[in-house]
């Protein structure tokens, strides 16, 4: 009999894009459904497309920056909503990700991508390697949508969604199960404290 873990994780769901008229608000806003509820999460949410954030040779003590810190702090997990532009994840995502440091460290990420017919699925091996360097611990499963102008209709709901909710109850899951024992051991021994035997 599988065990439930009865633990409400703080997570925050990144968008990847802060484009004028983004297609990330419909996948975004689709994720957010799947995760609000009844379920063992808090959400909050990071949208660069809502921040003032400085230039890029601005220091990160400017106050949007700070904000986004604050979040990153308190959250236990991290989902990442992020398109794939020419091969890559967006700028944007890019500057966020950078502008905060040991924040992210000992803490899971998850990523639900979109895009033409990889699904997003370059940007996030990306996203992997560069959080996996900030300390952070990206997990398997995922959420992908290719060719994803065709996946929604025109008031935004994903149209055959079985198996993206599926896909997003497993991640969930796994994000879930990362998230708390991870927290646990940032707990009993802050991650950057530990020696060798």
């Amino acid at each position: 009999m599988l065990k439930k873990l009865d633990t409400r994780i703080r997570l925050a769901l990144i968008y990847g894009s802060g484009r004028e008229g983004r297609f990330c608000d419909k996948v975004a806003g689709w994720a957010i459904s799947q995760i609000e509820g009844d379920g063992p999460f808090e959400l909050a949410i990071i949208d660069p497309g809502t921040l003032e954030l400085p230039p890029r040779h601005v220091g990160s003590g400017h106050p949007a920056l700070e904000e986004v810190r604050q979040t990153i702090a308190w959250a236990d997990g991290f989902i990442v909503v992020t398109p794939e532009y020419n091969r890559a994840y967006p700028a944007i995502l890019k500057f966020l990700i950078d502008s905060i440091g040991p924040e992210w460290r000992g803490k899971p990420v998850g990523f639900v991508s979109y895009g033409g017919i990889s699904g997003g699925l370059r940007a996030v091996e990306q996203l992997r390697l560069v959080f996996g360097e900030l300390h952070a611990a990206p997990i398997r499963d995922g959420v992908s949508f290719a060719d994803v102008w065709g996946r929604f209709d025109t008031e935004g709901r994903l149209m055959e969604a079985d198996r993206a909710e599926r896909a997003m109850a497993t991640m969930l899951a796994q994000l879930h199960w990362w998230a708390s024992a991870l927290r646990t051991a940032r707990e009993t021994v802050p991650y950057g404290q530990f020696s060798p035997a």
